[in-house]
Order: structure tokens, then C-alpha cells, then sequence
């Protein structure tokens, strides 16, 4: 009797042990680090062509994603290099390559790093004025390392001072990716300051993640003066902003590389 009454102690003492551990424990919140960087077409602001500036600021930055703009494939500019592939060699991660335009003797456009390898891709062309530049959004959805599927989304709006393809290349990322099926992150250089008719449009259907009450501006790399690489997000109730900083390497672009932390929240 004396044993058995002391099994049982020792039974409940152990389960709840187990039941105080169990619920003392707290899942580690998904993350997702998120930079977008306009590398100059591999130039730097010295004049020259270096890659391992721009793959620095990357490594440093330690992200799981990356928006590349202004970005070339075997241009004669760039010595014939295939930007993403080498980038993506130097930084150890995946890349993708999709064309705007071509250009030089090869082609140019938008490049996505990822840490993940990719489920699928496609590249949307955005509408363009006569005698402009054509423009891209470049799209991946791949699974994360805690088995939720998201989809990233790199593009670069047109640069003129008139806003008329910027506001028909916002018009058409909205109606694009309208109908994800999957939490969505959208970065890349807007060439639109915040309160602009282009940023408006966007902001009807992503979250932004910069800070309206304090903007840290990221063009030019020099002397910043104004926003307008950014990184947004939907559904706004499937993300949370934990952490975002601007890069200021005033050698490998004129754009500072913008770095966000995004928590997934649960669906």
C-alpha cells in the first residue's frame, strides 16, 4: 500500500511538471528578413564595377530575402555578368533574374534573392508610356523553414518627374496580386516619396512598413533626402514590423539598401 501510494505521488508530480513545462514553453515567432537594394547595375558610386561592395552590404544585412533593382544580364556595361547569379553566389542564397527590357547586348531588369528555394516564379510585366522604359514585378512563393508558404515580390517603377507610368504600373501590381493566395511581401525603389499619388494607390491595398512619424530617407546613398525603396505587405493582419533600419554604404549605390523585419503572424 505504502509503495503504490508513493507511485501515485510520483506519477502526479511528474505530470504536473509536464503540464507546467508544456505550457511555460512559447513557439519562437516567425520571421522573415526582408532588404531591398538598388545595386546601380553593379556600379558604385566611385565610378567602378564591383560586386563584392554590393554582396558586402547584402552578407552584412543577413537577409532571407532580397529586391534587386536596376539590375543586368549580360549587359556589355557589366562585363557580360549575370548580376543575380554572381550576387547570389557571393551571398550564398538562391536568385532569379526576370526581364524588363533588353539592353545592351543583353537584357535588364529586376533580380530576387532568396534563402529559400522557390515553389514557383513569374515575372508581370507593368504597363510603360511609348518610347519609356518598360518595367517588371518579379515574383516567388516558396514554403519557410516553419512550413508557412508566402510570396515575395521585387519590382522598380519608373524614374521620370511625370507620374503617369507610376501611377499605371501601381495600378496594375494592385489587380496582379489582388487575389494571392498566400501572406505577400512587396519591396523594391517606387521612385515615389510617401503622400504621392503612386504610394496612395498602393497603400489602398498594402501595408507599408516605414514610419510615417519619423521617414528615414534612403536616396541618394550620399546624403539621403528623400524615401523611395520601401517594403509593404498583405493581408496587414498576417504581418507585424518587428525591426527596420536603413543601410547607408555610401560606396556600393546611390540608393541605401532598406532592411525590414517582418513577423508572420498566425492566419
Amino acid at each position: 500500500m505504502f509503495n503504490l501510494a508513493v507511485m501515485k505521488i510520483l506519477l502526479l508530480s511528474i505530470g504536473l511538471l509536464l503540464t507546467v513545462s508544456c505550457t511555460g514553453q512559447q513557439e519562437e515567432p516567425t520571421t522573415v528578413r526582408i532588404l531591398s537594394f538598388n545595386i546601380l547595375h553593379g556600379a558604385t558610386t566611385k565610378g567602378d564595377f564591383d560586386l563584392d561592395a554590393i554582396a558586402r552590404v547584402i552578407i552584412e544585412a543577413d537577409p532571407d530575402f532580397v529586391a534587386l533593382q536596376e539590375v543586368d544580364y549580360k549587359t556589355k556595361r557589366s562585363k557580360g555578368y549575370d548580376l543575380v547569379t554572381e550576387l547570389a553566389w557571393r551571398c550564398k542564397l538562391a536568385g532569379i533574374f526576370g526581364r524588363a527590357m533588353p539592353y545592351d547586348g543583353g537584357e535588364y531588369g529586376e533580380g530576387v534573392l532568396s534563402r529559400f528555394s522557390l515553389l514557383s516564379s513569374r515575372n508581370v510585366g507593368l504597363p510603360y508610356s511609348p518610347g519609356n522604359e518598360p518595367r517588371a514585378a518579379l515574383e516567388i512563393t516558396t514554403v519557410l523553414p516553419s512550413g508557412d508558404t508566402i510570396s515575395f515580390i521585387g519590382t522598380h517603377l519608373d524614374h521620370l518627374n511625370e507620374d503617369t507610368d507610376r501611377v499605371q504600373q501601381t495600378q496594375a501590381i494592385n489587380k496582379a496580386f489582388l487575389s494571392n493566395a498566400y501572406p505577400t511581401i512587396l519591396a523594391g525603389d517606387l521612385n515615389a516619396e510617401p503622400g504621392s499619388k503612386p504610394i496612395n494607390i498602393l497603400e489602398e491595398m498594402w501595408t507599408a512598413a516605414y514610419d510615417r512619424a519619423a521617414l528615414a530617407f534612403t536616396y541618394p546613398s550620399g546624403k539621403p533626402e528623400k524615401k523611395i525603396d520601401y517594403v509593404m505587405y498583405l493581408p496587414a493582419k498576417r504581418w507585424r514590423v518587428a525591426k527596420r533600419r536603413v543601410i547607408n554604404d555610401t560606396i556600393a549605390s546611390d540608393h541605401c539598401a532598406f532592411l525590414v523585419v517582418l513577423e508572420l503572424l498566425p492566419g
